[in-house]
């Protein structure tokens, strides 16, 4: 009987993902992660998420109520410098980084994985949305979940050959529906449990403020303000900071210039954010570095694939091809708004994961 460890975050679908691994034989693990930062209890408590002290207790019924065993393991650790540090270091070089990208990578898979093999353990599972396949090259990939409305392969783009050979994701054969169903009919008590939406470590959705907040106590300084600029350096009025701005945003940017205007970059070393129109915010071409293929070992000639810029992004045709030894380039077939540094390219080939990398 093979050893699985579930990460279990007390929502209803990790907790499906138990019940359906251990009806299809397998010896189950419930385990849910520690990653919140501070210690006392109301504060744990008050942000609940997948890693406050509500989670725990939900998933800790839930495995009672599966006869499996359960612990809470404590990647604190991970969790700050993969996660967190990079979140904040993100936003201060003028990126707009992917917290969830950098979890699923490196706390819920890799930290997860070594640990569960160290107790024995031959494969991790999640509630995650998304199909593991091996085909026919050898190479392990994503394929789509049964909906698309729910997909998550785009937050999984980065897993790597070993990491997906031991991983198991029984949630990705359903529909939201169908999973809920399963929890009413099997009594799970998180069976109406809503999903977790916002940032785990900023659940009010401040990330700005969470960022200053983060800089003060480590430097003792304030973030400076700046000028609003055009693409051509004329100045438009004043920033609050480039932590508050991201490429693409329209709202919130404080200026009346008569029109509908866009984030188009933040400039670094000068302080400023550029602003400029919806039509100067397009364009066909986007670079992306940190590449890692999927259902092929490399790109070794140019090839149309369907890309996501972004999590909510619906799509687009492209052509991809290398252009560096650790750099894409797409040429897509229509003009894309809002393409931001910092988040992720993903590339697909039909149903299946090709690869991805991070948006230059």
């Amino acid at each position: 009987m093979s050893k699985v460890v579930v990460g279990m975050s007390g929502g209803v679908d990790s907790s499906v993902a138990a019940y359906l691994l251990k009806e299809q034989g397998y010896d189950v693990i419930g385990v849910t992660m520690q990653i919140w930062q501070k210690e006392d209890t109301c504060s744990v408590e008050e942000n609940g998420g997948c890693c406050g002290l509500s989670a725990v207790e939900d998933a800790r019924r839930v495995a009672a109520a599966l006869d499996i065993p359960y612990y809470v393991m404590n990647f604190r650790r991970e969790f700050q410098t993969s996660v967190i540090d990079y979140f904040t270091d993100e936003y201060l070089n003028g990126r707009t980084p992917n917290p969830c990208i950098a979890c699923n990578r490196y706390v819920k898979w890799e930290a997860l994985l070594n640990r569960s093999l160290s107790i024995g353990a031959e494969y991790i599972a999640t509630g995650h949305y998304a199909r593991v396949e091996q085909l026919p090259n050898g190479r392990y990939t994503l394929k789509h979940s049964k909906t698309l409305t729910k997909d998550q392969t785009y937050a999984l783009y980065n897993l790597t050959q070993e990491q997906l050979r031991r991983t198991l994701m029984p949630v990705g054969a359903y529909s939201k529906d169908e999973i809920r169903a399963i929890a009413e009919r099997i009594g799970l008590l998180v069976a109406d449990k809503p999903d977790s939406q916002d940032i785990c470590f900023v659940p009010d959705g401040d990330y700005a403020s969470f960022i200053e907040e983060t800089v003060k106590k480590q430097t003792g300084q304030e973030l400076p303000a700046g000028n609003f600029v055009s693409p051509g350096g004329h100045v438009l009025g004043k920033h609050k900071g480039i932590i508050h701005y991201t490429v693409g945003q329209r709202k919130g940017l404080g200026l009346s210039l008569g029109h509908p205007v866009f984030v188009l970059e933040i400039r670094l070393e000068t302080n400023e954010v550029v602003i400029g129109t919806y039509e100067e915010s397009l364009t066909r071409t986007v670079r992306a570095d940190g590449l890692n293929f999927m259902s092929v070992e490399d790109l070794t000639e140019p090839k149309r694939v369907f890309a996501k810029i972004r999590y909510n992004h619906k799509g687009a045709w492209c052509t991809v091809e290398k252009s560096g030894d650790d750099e894409v380039t797409c040429h897509f077939e229509e003009p894309q708004r809002a393409v931001t540094p910092g988040q992720a390219l993903v590339l697909y080939d039909g149903e299946y994961v090709l690869g991805g990398g991070t948006i230059l």
